[in-house]
């Protein structure tokens, strides 16, 4: 290698790690009845060197939530609050939020504890390398520390994917995961119509109409029980079949976003 190349090599490592600690990270942090746990989850993302805002919706709680986000919110310019006047569901949260964001990569995390955002770093790496437009953290792609719980709500997450792959022809191992990383243009031109837990299902069969570049990176799990506050149940599973079925078949690209965005692929024709 000459002295030539070798300068423009060090100069673009340089230039990547520039961009991989830059803030560039909105994270959307739905939130009802986590007051518990809620400023935890702030204070973890608060650390990491890429969050650039952080997008907390209170969903109309009914405990100290909304008052201890709007307490994050005057302590910190980086932590942004919106409240529903009413209960709308995850979804109308998420939909909340993301219209709310304007970094270059876009996270969901839960207010609850049961993943880590000191694991962020490494769900968004493929964006950052440019490799993906979209990264879903896996539960189940290889197993780190994970709480053993619910053996039919495995079942139902694996039943799901199975059926959402079966449509989308794509080989996700968790499509009703938690962390889901997007490129912020893909993500907030995207038309989300469905409700309650509806957007796992909804946002994977949009992501693949588009023909995005989709990683997965094991995560780590740490779930909650019901009695814990988890809030999911079997009626939400059962909704998620029409959902796949609905969003691979009766919904089209020209349906599926406001302004069809570029993608990796698009970019290299």
């Amino acid at each position: 290698m000459s002295p030539k190349d070798a300068f423009y090599d060090l100069e673009c490592k340089n230039k990547f790690l520039l961009m991989e600690i830059a803030p560039c990270l909105s994270v959307v942090v739905p939130a009802y009845n986590e007051e518990s746990t809620l400023i935890e989850i702030v204070g973890r993302l608060l650390a990491l060197p890429e969050v650039m805002e952080i997008v907390v919706v209170d969903d109309c709680s009914r405990d100290g939530t909304a008052e201890w986000a709007d307490s994050l919110a005057k302590g910190n310019p980086r932590v942004k609050v919106v409240h529903h006047k009413v209960n709308r569901g995850k979804t109308e949260a998420l939909k909340t939020g993301f219209a709310m964001t304007t970094g270059e990569i876009v996270i969901v995390q839960d207010a609850d504890l049961e993943y880590d955002p000191a694991e962020i770093c490494e769900v968004i790496q493929p964006i950052l390398e440019g490799h993906a437009d979209v990264v879903y953290g896996s539960r189940f792609l290889v197993r780190k520390a994970c709480r053993v719980l619910y053996f039919y709500h495995f079942l139902a997450n694996k039943g799901l994917t199975f059926l959402s792959n079966l449509c989308t022809n794509v080989n996700m191992t968790d499509v009703e995961t938690c962390y889901k990383a997007f490129r912020g243009d893909i993500i907030r031109s995207m038309i989300i119509t469905s409700s309650g837990f509806g957007f796992e299902i909804e946002v994977t069969a949009k992501l693949v109409k588009l023909k995005t570049a989709i990683y997965e990176v094991p995560i780590s799990y740490h779930g909650r029980t019901y009695e814990q506050g988890k809030k999911i149940g079997m009626k939400d599973g059962f909704a998620a079949l029409w959902y796949i079925f609905r969003f691979n078949f009766l919904c089209g690209l020209d349906k599926s976003y406001r302004t069809i965005p570029e993608t990796l692929a698009s970019r290299r024709k």
